[in-house]
């Protein structure tokens, strides 16, 4: 009999598979991005519905095939249901995940973004925290932990907090980055930066960004 493997993961994504079945995207501590086919996850009541669900995280036993790892069982530790009635939130939510994925490779290790990930969904959900800053912090921070961050710029004139703002994510370990506030004009200038790396680092358009942008 196959043995399963054990991941620890979220879920970025899920797609529609003929009628009950669902494929998931999974980002995995051990096995980086996979995909994942969920049998009957479209059914009412099924086990798997709800850890089929974008930002699922926790562990799920899978078994490996030739296109697709099969969904054995699931022990879910956060659904992230404040996203449900948060529908901005969500929408951040998903921008992020859709970044993730970007990034993130199969049989890659891919602890650092998966970290990332789950703590800037954990912080949209905190209510002192602006969901704009989140989304700088986790900008500047997925190209940093991916090796594509061009440090602090040099031709923009920047106040001496944006740049202590830039510093402190550079060097500070994703557990800790979501401990500070900013001044309207750190995060304005903050923003500027990111998007012009985004532009010049990544050079694709985001669905879900655009969505945000007609919510917000």
């Amino acid at each position: 009999m196959q043995e399963y493997l054990e991941v620890t993961g979220i879920v970025l994504k899920q797609s529609p598979v003929k009628e009950y079945d669902r494929v998931i995207t999974l980002l995995t501590r051990e096995r980086g991005k996979i995909s994942v086919f969920a049998n009957g996850a479209r059914k009412p009541g099924n086990r798997f519905t709800a850890a089929t669900n974008a930002f699922a995280f926790g562990s799920f036993r899978v078994y490996e095939g030739k296109k697709y790892y099969t969904l054995a069982g699931v022990d879910i530790r956060n659904y992230f249901e404040e996203f449900r009635t948060d529908i901005v939130g969500a929408c951040y939510g998903a921008y992020f995940a859709e970044f993730a994925d970007y990034y993130a490779q199969e049989n890659n290790d891919e602890t650092e973004v998966l970290k990332l990930l789950y703590l800037s969904l954990r912080a949209l959900t905190n209510e002192h925290l602006p969901d704009e800053l989140v989304r700088r912090v986790f900008e500047c921070k997925i190209l940093i932990v991916n090796g594509e961050f061009p440090g602090v710029p040099t031709d923009m004139q920047l106040a001496p907090a944006t740049v202590q703002t830039l510093e402190f994510i550079r060097d500070t370990p994703s557990e800790r980055l979501y401990t500070f506030t900013v001044s309207d004009t750190v995060l304005g200038e903050l923003g500027r930066i990111c998007d012009e790396n985004r532009r010049k680092i990544v050079g694709r358009a985001f669905k879900s960004l655009e969505v945000l942008k007609n919510l917000c």
